[in-house]
């Protein structure tokens, strides 16, 4: 075991070094974001409500985060929704860090995973809006992607609707 190497509670490798909004590592002692706590078990609309609440405020890595831990605690039948959720997350973080070839990969990847729970979405989440939304902005040219402008709306919303693809 490597005794220089952050490690949880467990004995876990993890980085404990601070990130900045966007989720990128920070020298030690730097003071960096707020990190979304790791490891919790949220109700569904309570992780949906709070990725969008990152997402909004221009915090795409946190709200991967969020979705990652929903993803490992789903039951089965949703995993691959809440996966493809959390890869969505990640290609806006790639587009806000100018990673144009991986943001293309983490949206298409993202869609292609949520997809199939078109028919019956589960939550409320937007799948139709979702899909068409990643598979715009990945096809966009690399010039046209402006994260901050282009955030999704996870769920329908009742009042807005579901938000347009780029």
């Amino acid at each position: 075991m490597d005794a220089d190497r952050d490690r949880d509670t467990e004995g876990r490798a993890r980085n404990a070094r601070p990130r900045d909004a966007l989720g990128r590592p920070l020298p030690r002692g730097a003071v960096g974001e707020e990190r979304a706590p790791e490891g919790l078990v949220r109700a569904p609309e309570t992780a949906l409500a709070e990725a969008q609440r990152l997402l909004d405020a221009g915090r795409p890595f946190h709200a991967h985060e969020v979705l990652e831990d929903a993803w490992k605690s789903a039951p089965g039948a949703e995993r691959q929704l809440w996966r493809g959720l959390a890869q969505l997350a990640v290609g806006l973080t790639h587009v806000a860090r100018g990673n144009d070839r991986g943001a293309a990969s983490l949206l298409e990847r993202g869609a292609a995973n949520v997809g199939p729970y078109a028919g019956a979405p589960p939550h409320g989440v937007d799948v139709a809006g979702l899909v068409a939304w990643a598979r715009g902005l990945a096809a966009a040219p690399p010039g046209d992607r402006d994260a901050a402008a282009l955030v999704p709306r996870l769920t329908l919303d009742p009042v807005e609707g579901p938000r347009s693809a780029p």
